[in-house]
């Protein structure tokens, strides 16, 4: 009989014990918990593993609410309560900061008020008529008909069995209103059931509109904003609420610099409280929408640059007092850190869904100091976690 105990968990929430002098990685685990082990594979460093049974548990253990759970794999801490979720996240990022970037202070957490039912979005896989996610590990198919973490009217659309398609994928959104936007993309032929009788915004197949609209609005806080079928929107609209009162609060200056800037959320936030923003996005449908949801939110003073950023940055200028980062999941390149180093703002604020690419990041900005550094829990029951960070330019003496 093989077993382990659980020391910890890693950065993807997985149990860390020790197993023939090697690290073992043991999923649905938590610390002080005694397992045996089954389906264990050996590889160069490490092992991986699953549970057969426990001999002993944790007090922080929850019976998971998700009847997919054991299969699915997406949501991997539903088996712990949202306190726990909240010290494990503060302390994952706590540790990354201090081995890469040598930080351990002013660490705050935004909480979701919302744990449940709170994305706007989900993408699912169809496979052979049935709908549902792909196990990140086992590659399994698992068929999914109610997801707790998603919107109700999301799931409600779901059970209806509108969609009639053999093999594909398919994305649905839902607005304000409750309003569904869907789009498929599949080889095989696609039909759909009495649309008429639901409240479908429209439906895109293969990026081709063949009902309604292929977007629709929506609002987080006072701010309105359009929403193409493929346009990037946060998932979570309160904590994209939260995300939108810190950049507010935390300006600095007359003249804000936006990189990375998608369908204008954040230039338009905070061009409400300075006198000028430049805004760099490269997707060319994501500038097209955001100059339509400057005006709808009726921003006059964004200059919006089609391109790539570390293409376009270096052309900018004016004196910048403040530049909003929010890179893909990689962080900032060399070049654009470089350029960022030579304008010399007075702060930085630095949105990032990877946090040990924000901490390298943080090693390269060697002239700026963290002022506040905030987690917002932006994805709850799983390990994700958005991070704020803002950092202000040291003063030398």
């Amino acid at each position: 009989m093989e077993q382990v105990t659980i020391n910890k968990l890693d950065n993807k929430g997985r149990g860390i014990g020790y197993y023939h002098n090697k690290i073992i990685f043991v999923k649905n685990t938590l610390p002080g918990e005694e397992v045996v082990l089954k389906n264990t594979h050996e590889y160069k460093k490490y092992f991986t593993a699953e549970v057969e049974r426990f001999i002993k548990t944790s007090d922080l253990r929850n019976t998971p609410k998700c009847p997919y759970y054991d299969v699915c794999g997406g949501c991997n801490l539903m088996h712990v309560g949202i306190d726990y979720q909240e010290e494990y996240k503060y302390e994952k990022v706590k540790d990354i900061l201090k081995k890469y970037a040598h930080i351990t202070d002013n660490v705050k957490f935004v909480k979701n008020n919302k744990e449940l039912f709170y994305r706007n979005k989900i993408t699912l896989h169809v496979h052979n008529g049935e709908v549902g996610y792909y196990n990140d590990e086992t590659h399994q198919f698992v068929n999914v008909n109610n997801c707790l973490i998603v919107n109700n009217e999301i799931n409600e659309f779901i059970k209806k069995n509108l969609i009639n398609v053999n093999n594909g994928e398919i994305v649905i959104r839902v607005n304000y209103e409750g309003k569904i936007l869907v789009s498929v993309n599949s080889e095989d032929d696609v039909s759909f059931n009495d649309l008429d009788n639901c409240n479908i915004a429209g439906v895109v197949i293969n990026d081709k509109c063949v009902y309604g609209e292929p977007y629709f609005y929506d609002y987080i806080g006072d701010f309105k904003f359009k929403v193409s079928y493929n346009s990037f929107f946060q998932v979570n609209n309160y904590i994209n609420l939260e995300l939108f009162n810190l950049i507010k609060e935390n300006i600095v200056g007359k003249t804000v610099l936006d990189l990375y800037s998608g369908v204008g959320t954040l230039s338009i936030v905070t061009s409400k409280v300075v006198d000028k923003v430049y805004s760099i996005e490269v997707i060319p449908n994501a500038v097209k929408n955001a100059l339509i949801n400057a005006k709808i939110n009726k921003c006059d003073n964004i200059n919006f640059i089609l391109g790539k950023v570390e293409d376009k940055i270096g052309f900018i200028n004016d004196k910048i007092d403040t530049i909003i980062v929010d890179p893909a999941r990689a962080g900032l390149d060399k070049k654009t850190i470089e350029v960022i180093n030579n304008i010399c703002p007075q702060r930085i604020i630095y949105v990032s869904c990877d946090t040990q690419s924000l901490a390298n990041n943080l090693v390269d900005l060697a002239n700026y100091e963290i002022k506040k550094f905030y987690i917002l829990d932006m994805f709850s029951y799983t390990y994700h976690i958005e991070c704020f960070c803002i950092l202000d330019r040291k003063i030398h003496t």
